[in-house]
């Protein structure tokens, strides 16, 4: 189940999310549907509970250009998954807990 998540994503932006509407973000492995990501959370946060889970997949799409001496090489953006996660009322995850 840990091998789900990935990363936590911290921004200034996700940490605005998190303290007024209670959601987080984290970056996941592609193949993960959202009851996995719903098991995996609670699972590795214990005593948090998921309300909803809603998924993005992000990067990919048009070949960035790069030109070298040797020629031209054409290099795609990593695609990737996030969740983003919203706890129910009055419940937070603490990332800085275990520093």
């Amino acid at each position: 189940m840990s091998n789900i998540i990935i990363k936590p994503i911290v921004t200034e932006k996700m940490t605005n999310e998190a303290e007024s509407r209670g959601k987080y973000a984290f970056e996941v492995v592609k193949s993960a549907n959202k009851i996995q990501i719903k098991e995996a959370i609670e699972k590795m946060y214990e005593g948090v509970t998921v309300e909803s889970v809603n998924t993005i997949n992000f990067g990919g799409g048009k070949a960035k250009a790069k030109y070298t001496n040797k020629g031209v090489s054409f290099q795609k953006p990593e695609m990737g998954k996030k969740a983003l996660v919203t706890l129910t009322k009055g419940q937070v995850i603490d990332f800085y807990s275990n520093i």
